[in-house]
């Protein structure tokens, strides 16, 4: 298999820095800052970066204290956008992966070793992102659920092995939240929570049509409801986060159909610790259905996107062109049941994890 290589900017390029060569004060312009603005081994303490936003592939996140990364994963109706992430180690240093950037056709994952030591919590913060108040439209017709298709293309998916993973893994238990606000398909909170349940299931359980024994250690609990709400903006960026896991719904940027953030603890060596992962689907632009009919059209399935996403929670990368029939693959199909069964390479990605 193919290593999938994380890209590492080193230049402290621009004019991120003030004064003379050598100074250590760095002066940063208002708004949202690019990549090259904070480039690699620039400094989030001399800069005062702490809590800005940084901008890479249509995507964002918001600086984190010292001794956390945090990650952003993109679900687009056309896969050209992915995300990435941004480290800062304890002493404030800045890294970037950009590897999710760049997917193709990936056929591996791998422990990509860090640096970092002592790390520490973030602040809490309560997010304030708006209610989201648009409830989907009722499929209409006979009301027949659309054949699973995974029979039909399982020889594809559970004889194709590629994958990809990112730094990130769920040493304990992932407990998780339902947030705020409106659900996708005009679910109520109860009928999301067992929608989203379902969905991280089929990636602790390795569910598959492939003929796969569950060997994968993952776990996780749904705690309860709460009046927090995913720390994603309109944007799709990742905010400040709250120390709760919330999957909920709401308003991303066109083009995006759901977006996962994490955050973790760097571990030398090994892959990052999970501290947090939020979720949410964009019920502003895209419409959703927990049961795609005959009648279904220009639907997304909940469930499998909500299994997707629970992949980058768990720490899968996205899988390109040529992978289609995998749950992984950087975009959704409107209507299909697919993603909701793993293929052969999502499997594997997870073994290779957990």
């Amino acid at each position: 298999m193919v290593l999938a290589l994380a890209v590492s900017l080193s230049g402290v390029g621009d004019s991120a820095y003030a004064g003379a060569a050598g100074a250590d004060v760095c002066e940063l312009d208002e708004g949202q800052l690019t990549i090259s603005d904070l480039p690699a081994g620039s400094s989030v303490i001399e800069c005062g970066a702490v809590g800005r936003v940084v901008t890479y592939d249509e995507t964002g996140v918001t600086v984190p204290e010292p001794g956390t990364a945090v990650s952003v994963d993109a679900l687009t109706t056309d896969g050209s956008t992915h995300g990435f992430t941004l480290e800062v180690a304890a002493d404030g240093t800045v890294s970037y992966d950009l590897s999710e950037s760049s997917t193709d056709s990936s056929t591996a994952g791998s422990d990509t070793p860090d640096v970092l030591s002592n790390p520490v919590r973030t602040a809490g913060d309560l997010s304030q992102e708006a209610d989201g108040t648009d409830a989907d439209a009722s499929d209409v017709g006979d009301g027949t659920e659309v054949a699973d298709v995974d029979a039909l293309t399982s020889r594809s998916a559970c004889g194709d092995g590629a994958y990809t993973t990112a730094d990130r893994k769920e040493y304990g238990t992932y407990n998780w939240y339902i947030g705020d606000g409106g659900m996708p398909g005009g679910l109520s909170r109860t009928d999301a929570k067992w929608a989203f349940y379902d969905a991280i299931d089929n990636i602790t359980d390795s569910y598959n049509n492939c003929g796969y024994g569950d060997t994968v250690g993952a776990k996780a609990n749904f705690l309860s409801e709460t009046s927090y709400e995913a720390d994603i903006n309109a944007s799709a960026h990742c905010t400040d986060r709250d120390g709760l896991s919330t999957w909920d719904a709401g308003d991303l940027k066109s083009g995006v159909v759901a977006t996962t953030c994490s955050w973790t603890w760097p571990m030398p060596g090994v892959k990052n610790d999970l501290r947090e992962a939020d979720v949410r689907f964009n019920t502003h632009d895209y419409d959703f259905t927990n049961k795609p009919t005959s009648s279904c059209s220009n639907k997304y399935d909940i469930r499998s996107v909500g299994t997707h996403e629970a992949g980058h929670v768990f720490g899968l990368g996205h899988v390109g062109s040529g992978h289609e029939n995998l749950t992984m693959y950087t975009n959704s199909f409107t209507c299909r049941t697919i993603a909701r069964t793993l293929g052969k390479g999502d499997v594997l990605a997870l073994r290779s994890i957990y």
